[in-house]
């Protein structure tokens, strides 16, 4: 994580050759399973690989913003004025206290985009729309979605190539994936043919409570390969590190919660490099 210790490059004076970015959104319609807390840390994570990536907070309480240190007084141009069309995508993105990670912030005004967005033209695309402008400079976006199968992840998931879906190790896990997984048939078949399920990530797990093993299994059993080896733990650093306004990486990098998501960041980015056909080591 020594690179962390640098100011974040402009994504401008990055001059590598690019293919486009890799748009994965990290949604759940049940809350509180560590979805946003997943997508902050593995951004971070795949910005220590050196990879330039924009997350997207499109959740109404704007955990995402907060949690990378940006202040709700710093939220004039957000993930709401780029849904509605009054800012373009370059005049949304904030710099972070993480190199190669730029973040569009959540205002509270997208609390009520769902309704505003219920009388434009085109309502399910806006996302994709806004998206079309300098994502040549980006590796990966990440979009942090609400807990809910709303408006707003439905914008999400047209937009995207794939989701990731973070499933807590707790009783209804498999329930609430069951019906995302149909939601997301339901896209593919009607607004984005290309959409996959990136992986299953399995969260909030304590292999000392018979209950969390034996959903772990479950999970398993019902999405096979999808689901991540990486299992993310339970963790006092990763629910303080919001708090101080920084990913758990940046607040206690050898905590076991930081390292899970270093180890899920490794095992994506293979994931990606074996479906581009390119080696995994």
């Amino acid at each position: 994580m020594s690179s962390v210790d640098a100011g974040p490059p402009s994504p401008v004076e990055q001059e590598r050759p690019r293919r486009g970015p890799r748009v994965i959104c990290i949604a759940n319609q049940k809350g509180g399973v560590g979805k946003t807390t997943t997508a902050v840390n593995l951004a971070t994570a795949l910005a220590a690989a050196e990879k330039q990536v924009l997350l997207i907070d499109l959740d109404p309480q704007g955990n995402a913003s907060t949690g990378l240190g940006i202040s709700r007084h710093d939220r004039a141009n957000s993930s709401y004025e780029l849904l509605l069309g009054m800012a373009s995508l370059p005049l949304t993105m904030r710099a972070t206290l993480v190199p190669y990670l730029f973040l569009v912030p959540a205002s509270a005004d997208l609390s009520g985009a769902e309704i505003e967005l219920i009388a434009l033209e085109r309502r399910e695309y806006r996302l994709k729309e806004a998206l079309r402008e300098r994502l040549g400079d980006y590796d990966y976006v990440l979009v942090d979605c609400p807990p809910s199968l709303g408006l707003l992840t439905l914008n999400a998931l047209v937009a995207a190539d794939a989701i990731l879906i973070p499933v807590q190790c707790e009783f209804y896990a498999l329930e609430g994936v069951t019906a995302l997984t149909r939601t997301v048939e339901r896209i593919k078949r009607a607004l984005n043919p290309a959409l996959t399920i990136q992986g299953v990530v399995l969260t909030m797990a304590d292999r000392r409570n018979n209950l969390s093993v034996l959903v772990e299994g479950d999970v398993r059993a019902h999405f096979g390969a999808a689901v991540y080896e990486t299992v993310i733990p339970r963790n006092v650093r990763l629910s303080e590190a919001p708090s101080h306004g920084k990913p758990a990486l940046l607040y206690d990098f050898h905590s076991a919660g930081a390292q899970a998501y270093v180890h899920l960041a490794r095992e994506l980015l293979a994931r990606e490099r074996q479906r581009e056909g390119a080696p995994t080591a």
